[in-house]
């Protein structure tokens, strides 16, 4: 059944009758989940995917029913979650209960997802737009208009600058205030690769099968990586290493500085995912389903566990990894030898990123619902707040 709530037309820099915020009667945020922030698309610049300690029992708190496919990844801050849909929307819920705080509608679909900082949230959307609301109210404060094309990548957000990608081809830096162009480099391909953010350079991918490194500031070239085949897997560094993906089947790593190749791991089909970076280790899934723990410093494989189909980049905490996967799970792994500890079951594709913050796991599905758990056991187990039945097949554990 189609949700219905009231609305009011948002008020904007720039309003259109296409988009806007609808707001349901007032909800209060329950708690401040998130207060040290998921705030991006893989936890920060870096796009480490890598946070603390969170070891307990995953236990479903709440589902949300978007009404249509979710592959947008969430943002979780003070207590509220930020997820795009095919629906056309940017949803903000009260992450402990999933009550919906408020909508922004917009004319395309949203696959990227949202980038939380200093209380506004910026996203871009298959209209050509890149947008930029009120974390708060959800009232837009500007938009900026792309070359035709679609699709965005996940945003940075630093120093009052906005990067991100575009199907246009281009990368963007925008004024994170105002939306101003600062300055736009065009690669020979569109682009879905989220840039990270080192230092005084960005580095993104592009479908031109190219890696480049750009100064954050000018935009000038700094160097380029030439793959084998489109880059749409996200690179993530650390230690003076840059890590991504290829759809030529490798995973690869250069040196942040000069973009001299340093190793690189062949898998049996395109390697889509965002690599997660924790402690020296290397985590990253192919879509032959193979999912990877690879030696940062000598790109020696550590271990490998067979899945099904891999987009969904990882999140790692203290022992744990989780994964989405096509099979219509999202897989909770042992990072000592990516043995499988439990499979919570949605029963369609999870190709976007899980986020796990301060004991909870939240992610979406192509089953329309955002799914959030509780990892210290105190889960509901009910339904959430849609009314949607469980699933009639429980988790498996291995605890």
């Amino acid at each position: 059944m189609t949700r219905i709530v009231p609305f009011v037309l948002s008020v904007a820099l720039l309003a259109v009758s296409c988009s806007g915020s609808e707001q349901p009667a007032a909800v209060p945020v329950s708690s401040r989940i998130g207060a040290n922030g998921w705030p991006m698309f893989r936890f920060d610049p870096t796009r480490s995917g890598t946070t603390g300690d969170a070891t307990g029992h995953p236990e479903l708190a709440w589902r949300f029913d978007t009404g249509d496919v979710v592959e947008s990844s969430p943002a979780v801050v003070d207590g509220v979650l930020y997820i795009g849909t095919f629906g056309r929307r940017l949803h903000a819920l009260d992450a402990a209960s999933g009550a919906e705080l408020w909508t922004f509608s917009v004319g395309g679909l949203l696959r990227a997802s949202p980038t939380v900082v200093d209380g506004v949230v910026y996203f871009g959307a298959d209209d050509d737009l890149f947008y930029a609301v009120d974390a708060v109210t959800g009232e837009e404060r500007w938009r900026f208009a792309l070359g035709r094309g679609g699709e965005q990548s996940s945003a940075a957000v630093s120093d009052g600058i906005v990067w991100f990608g575009a199907f246009d081809g281009n990368v963007y830096a925008l004024d994170a205030v105002s939306g101003t162009e600062v300055w736009r480099f065009p690669t020979g391909g569109g682009i879905l690769s989220s840039p990270l953010v080192l230092d005084d350079i960005i580095v993104i991918g592009s479908i031109d099968g190219n890696v480049y490194a750009l100064d954050a500031a000018t935009g000038a070239e700094v160097w380029r990586y030439p793959t084998g085949g489109p880059v749409l897997s996200s690179p993530a560094t650390a230690d003076g290493v840059v890590v991504f993906g290829s759809d030529d089947g490798r995973v690869h790593a250069v040196a942040a500085d000069s973009g001299t190749p340093r190793w690189s791991v062949e898998t049996a089909a395109p390697v889509f995912a965002t690599p997660a970076i924790a402690d020296g280790v290397v985590y990253v899934g192919s879509r032959d389903g193979s999912f990877l723990a690879i030696e940062l410093a000598s790109g020696r494989l550590l271990w490998s566990t067979e899945l099904v189909e891999i987009l969904s980049s990882a999140a790692v905490t203290g022992e744990r990894v989780y994964v989405g996967s096509s099979d219509g799970h999202l897989y909770v792994l042992d990072r000592a030898d990516g043995t499988t500890l439990t499979r919570l079951p949605v029963g369609d594709l999870v190709w976007t990123s899980p986020a796990v913050i301060d004991g909870w796991l939240f992610f979406g599905a192509h089953d329309d619902q955002v799914h959030a758990y509780r990892l210290d056991g105190r889960g509901s187990g009910g339904s959430g707040t849609t009314g949607k039945p469980e699933p009639s097949f429980r988790e498996e554990r291995a605890w």
